[in-house]
């Protein structure tokens, strides 16, 4: 367990109040420099931290199954080691005010530190998946898995139907938060009260940025690209998150034995030094636009909770670094953890507003 006074729990207590930013130290396992850190400036590493932290909060929130599993980890005194989360986006332009594709994540990790770390060609989804590591502490501070959807490789109609349901996003970065990006890009850090106004501003980049699809177009969405469909009623929200755990095989086992809804299969890569599991994902109540203008809602998958195993690489030059690549075969399967289902058949009339 850990707790501290320094400029990583200050910036937290701010944005959060002292007592999620209390339970978010406890649960998560954070590097003991960027605790220890007094500031008084925050680095681009504390806020990239501190971003981690409250997207893997929001996780929970939206994945019950995630936040039982943590809370029993709390209880036993484990904490998380959350290594990466996973976000989806469109190479689209002209998506209203949003940026097209990884871009729209993209210009807000870079400032942070994050680099480039490896691209995998996801065929099968007509995706292209891209991981970034944050320089200064690539193995401490949890990755971004940013996958692209390429539309132009679908049918014209799908095309059409990806257009209208982004075509309403508005930016969520301000140009006071695109200041800021530029000041922590050039110096690598802020004062603490820039950081408290930039960090909520980062963690809305990972949201729906687009209005309520239209029913119609999430039905042909999803007969073509559950990936899309999902977009279209999650948007660049974080799709997974994921806790880097010594034997994910024998974690697996112990959660069947919990009747917890973890997939069957654990996926191995090439390599054999990454092993990945999952829960299957959340079933949320999403709204949606009908052709007469009301609203109904429907049930859809949502986000889901990831497991990781990475091992060490073969030495070189003396040194064993942990093997934080990625597997498109583990990353095809990881993906229908959120396909396993489109619209439930129950369906209700929702208020429109």
């Amino acid at each position: 367990m850990q707790t501290d006074t320094g400029i990583l729990r200050q910036l937290l207590d701010i944005v959060t109040g002292p007592e999620r930013s209390r339970r978010l130290i406890r649960v998560l396992v954070v590097h003991r420099d960027l605790v220890a850190d007094p500031g008084p400036h925050v680095s681009r590493a504390v806020l990239a931290q501190a971003l981690n932290m409250l997207l893997y909060e929001g996780l929970l929130d939206r994945v019950p199954a995630a936040a039982l599993y943590v809370d029993r980890c709390v209880a036993q005194g484990r904490s998380i080691m959350h290594d990466h989360g996973a976000v989806r986006t469109v190479a689209l332009k002209k998506m209203g005010a949003l940026p097209a594709g990884q871009e729209a994540i993209t210009r807000v990790l870079r400032p942070l530190g994050y680099l480039l770390n490896g691209v995998y060609p996801l065929e099968r989804l007509r995706m292209t998946g891209r991981s970034h590591a944050q320089a200064d502490y690539p193995e401490d501070i949890a990755q971004f898995f940013v996958s692209e959807l390429h539309p132009e490789r679908f049918s014209p109609g799908f095309q059409q139907a990806v257009a209208r349901v982004t075509a309403t996003s508005t930016d969520p970065v301000t140009p006071e938060a695109a200041t800021l990006l530029k000041k922590v890009e050039h110096d690598k850090s802020l004062a603490l009260d820039e950081a408290a106004k930039l960090l909520p501003v980062l963690v809305a980049v990972f949201d729906r940025q687009h209005a309520e699809p239209a029913l119609a177009d999430y039905q042909h969405l999803l007969a073509e690209s559950p990936e899309m469909a999902w977009i279209a009623t999650e948007g660049n929200a974080i799709n997974h998150a994921t806790d880097r755990v010594e034997d994910v095989d024998k974690l697996a086992a112990e959660l069947k034995e919990l009747k917890q809804p973890v997939k069957e299969a654990v996926e191995t890569s090439q390599s054999g030094r990454v092993r990945q599991t999952a829960f299957q994902a959340a079933r949320v109540m999403r709204r949606f636009k009908c052709a007469d203008g009301s609203m109904i809602e429907r049930e859809v998958p949502g986000s889901f909770y990831e497991f990781i195993t990475r091992s060490r690489m073969p030495e070189k030059d003396g040194r064993r670094p942990l093997d934080l690549s990625f597997d498109s075969s583990n990353a095809h399967a990881i993906f229908k953890m959120a396909a396993n289902s489109g619209t439930a058949a129950g369906a209700k009339t929702a208020n429109a507003k």
